[in-house]
């Protein structure tokens, strides 16, 4: 799928049907801009959408994840600790019975490290200019993936 009308013909579907999405920003990173941008944008497409903050733990995304009862999780993070949040992160929603949950990964994050991020289980990691309407189509495509399982 590509393209705007693909997105249009997503949204569409998906209309009539909740869509919760949990965007948080883990770690000690306080520059929440694009994660707010993110949010905005996924709420404008017709998706329910829950923003945790700034310095969020692993714990308290998942714990988030549980009671708020999401379909996709979104995180941000500007900080360069990535690979030991994230890590921590997949182990946990592994744990607690969540690893069906899509993740993606936004911020800035070396292109290096994106091979590791994958093989944890992150299902695609967004860098800065990624365009909205990709992000948007990405998390309509993955909870509709999921809730066809």
């Amino acid at each position: 799928m590509g393209g705007a009308t693909n997105l249009l013909d997503l949204i569409k579907k998906t209309r009539n049907r909740r869509i919760k999405v949990l965007i948080a920003k883990l770690g000690l990173d306080g520059h929440d801009r694009g994660a707010k941008v993110v949010a905005r944008a996924l709420k404008d497409a017709g998706l329910e959408v829950i923003y945790t903050g700034i310095r969020q733990t692993p714990e308290q995304v998942v714990e988030t994840a549980i009671q708020e009862d999401v379909d996709v999780i979104g995180v941000s993070i500007l900080s360069g600790a990535h690979i030991p949040l994230m890590t921590k992160l997949m182990r946990l929603l592994r744990e607690r019975g969540l690893g069906d949950i899509p993740v993606f990964l936004g911020g800035t994050i070396p292109l290096p490290d994106i091979p590791k991020l994958k093989e944890l289980g992150i299902r695609n990691i967004f860098l800065p200019g990624t365009p909205l309407r990709d992000i948007i189509k990405e998390t309509l495509e993955a909870a509709l993936e999921r809730s066809r399982e």
